[in-house]
């Protein structure tokens, strides 16, 4: 099969491209990139038109909670991916902590098959650290990625154990992987819901102060120099994770960054009237954080923007502020979201493309996010432009924790290819 995607500007950061191409695909895989465009469309071909929107490699997601197995009332791997293609992602990397946890093969394998069953895009898993998420032994790594994981990580659960974490970065390595490990101190944070500052004083809140941050990042960063392995700082929130992540960067460290939509836009002042949708771990922080993020993004500290999607039901969060459990939606708002940063001068429109495709693709090593001969055909259109308002009741995502609900944004995802195949939007 043969399909033309033509008369839209593509923005291949891979290549360096930004201009007016044609992009020509067979049997799943790009095969020709042509400036200026073809004079006509090969006989045979599918043509869809792209004039006047934007033409990108598929986005990536690195950090998802998809919630299948054991927390389908949450989401699932089907409506998950439906929520990512929404949002213009042709590739997830779904988090471990599922019940069961993904610890072992057998879970890894169960999460594949699902997807293979029920999504139409990319999922990888991430397995475990350790056995249970309890941080005291090592989980089945080397099965794990022997059966489809990509990397390893108890996102939502630190690993304290210092000797174990090497051991993880360690056998990691031999593995070619990168180990992800939740960037809080646990005893640090203690009951702290949200940031500790005059915010939290003023709400009666109990803080999380921005240290509990900065100390396990930095710890993390040492552990893996001496180890000489890949690690990758989860949702940077804090100025002081990303000054160690710089300077780690500058000795050459193996150190690689993410940050979410929601701690690029929102502060503290979000838990305001106590928001439960603006509760996540790490907390909102103040505005010099939030400035610092913005500027470790467009500088290339911060490697890629990942939503770390993460549903819970309207019973869950509709309870006491310090009750509600941590975690926002954030796949479906991500182009939007994040457009404003262009628009208020952060950040560039291609480099912004650049953190949601391959720079994701190099933090976990996957063969994504470029439109390179030969590669897959994984691709996203969206107009910059088109006014959107934000409604979380019609998500695709089963859950609504949402905090931008409301909010007037301009970014629409017009359509979306997976392996040279129309699974999203106006070309679906």
């Amino acid at each position: 099969m043969k399909l033309l995607i033509r008369g839209g500007r593509l923005i291949e950061p891979s290549l360096g491209l930004d201009g007016r191409y044609d992009v020509l695909v067979e049997d799943g895989k790009v095969i020709d990139l042509v400036q200026g465009g073809l004079p006509k469309a090969p006989e045979g071909a599918k043509v869809y038109e792209a004039a006047g929107k934007v033409i990108a490699p598929g986005f990536i997601d690195i950090h998802v909670h998809l919630r299948e197995p054991g927390q389908e009332y949450k989401e699932d791997i089907e409506t998950g991916t439906r929520a990512a293609m929404a949002g213009g992602f042709t590739s997830v990397c779904c988090m471990a902590n599922t019940e069961p946890c993904n610890d072992n093969a057998q879970v890894t394998k169960y999460i594949l098959d699902r997807a293979a069953a029920t999504a139409k895009i990319n999922v990888f898993p991430i397995g475990a650290i350790t056995k249970g998420l309890e941080g005291k032994e090592l989980a089945e790594m080397g099965d794990m990625m022997a059966a489809g994981a990509v990397a390893f990580s108890d996102d939502g659960k630190c690993l304290q154990n210092a000797e174990l974490m090497r051991r993880a970065l360690e056998y990691a390595r031999g593995l070619g992987a990168p180990v992800i490990n939740h960037s809080e101190d646990c005893d640090l944070v203690g009951h702290g819901c949200m940031n500790e500052g005059i915010v939290s004083a003023r709400l009666g809140l109990h803080g999380n102060p921005v240290t509990a941050e900065i100390v396990q990042v930095g710890r993390d960063i040492v552990v893996a120099e001496a180890a000489r392995s890949r690690l990758h700082v989860p949702h940077a929130s804090a100025k002081g994770s990303i000054d160690l992540v710089r300077q780690a960067k500058e000795r050459g460290a193996a150190v690689t960054c993410e940050v979410t939509p929601h701690h690029l836009l929102l502060t503290e002042e979000a838990v305001a009237l106590y928001n439960t949708n603006a509760k996540m771990a790490p907390p909102l922080r103040t505005e010099e954080d939030r400035q610092a993020l913005c500027e470790a993004l467009a500088s290339g500290v911060i490697d890629c923007i990942a939503t770390d999607h993460a549903p819970h039901s309207p019973d869950e969060k509709d309870r006491e502020f310090e009750l509600a459990p941590n975690g926002v939606i954030g796949m479906e708002t991500a182009l939007p979201v994040a457009l404003l940063l262009v628009e208020r001068g952060i950040i560039s429109l291609p480099k912004l493309v650049e953190r949601l495709t391959v720079g994701a693709a190099r933090c976990i090593g996957l063969r994504k996010g470029t439109l390179a001969k030969g590669a897959d055909a994984d691709i996203t259109v969206f107009d910059p432009g088109v006014p959107v308002e934000v409604n979380a009741n019609r998500f695709q995502s089963k859950s609504r924790n949402c905090p931008f609900h409301g909010w007037k944004l301009k970014g629409h995802v017009e359509a979306v290819f997976c392996g040279g195949k129309p699974v999203w939007g106006n070309a679906a």
